[in-house]
């Protein structure tokens, strides 16, 4: 009888192994499915991407996380894009203001402060200060080649922009997504406008 016993128990110990074997196995698989659907919803969805510099200030600030949409995006002007188009020293993402897409042609006036598209001068209170003359060659009437877009900084005077020759009309390839939502800091938090 307590040879018996001694058996039952260690079924008992054997059994709790595996149901713990197979407990930790689901658990991993598990694991693994929510790993790969977040890496494949931030890779083909979206992006959390950092804002470098102080070009966008007002709208966006040194430090700032911001959501983007990648997959199924079409630039429209006046929405807030990240570009990888290296220029000068810059290398990592640049994040700028739609301004016009392909056809549409840009005058910018710098003794009035005003950039017009096709002839309607922007209305644009997201702007940071009123525009003065660049330190880099600027470009003052440009036509956008179709499949490219043209953008500035909301802070003008401090932005580096298709303004600048060097880096000009930037092609749509470029475009990693239109920014949708600051997520931190906190104090920045909420939608893009």
């Amino acid at each position: 009888m307590a040879k018996k016993n001694e058996t039952q128990k260690a079924e008992e110990v054997l059994s709790s192994g595996d149901s713990l074997k197979l407990d930790l196995f689901f658990w991993l698989q598990a694991l693994v499915m929510a790993l790969v659907v977040l890496i494949l919803a931030f890779t083909l969805v979206g992006r959390i991407i950092g804002v470098d510099g102080t070009s966008m200030v007002p709208t966006l600030h040194h430090g700032d996380m911001l959501i983007l949409q990648s997959i199924g995006y079409e630039p429209k002007q006046g929405d807030v894009v990240v570009l990888t188009k290296p220029f000068r020293s810059i290398t990592g993402p640049i994040v700028k203001r739609v301004i016009a897409t392909g056809g549409q042609t840009v005058e910018i006036d710098y003794n009035a402060g005003t950039v017009t598209v096709d002839g309607q001068v922007l209305d644009e209170p997201y702007i940071n200060e009123v525009m003065n003359w660049p330190s880099f060659d600027s470009l003052t009437s440009v036509t956008v080649p179709e499949g490219s877009i043209f953008v500035m900084g909301d802070n003008r005077n401090a932005s580096s922009d298709s303004r600048d020759p060097e880096l000009g009309t930037v092609d749509e390839r470029y475009v990693l997504g239109r920014a949708l939502f600051v997520l931190f800091p906190f104090r920045d938090f909420g939608p893009i406008e």
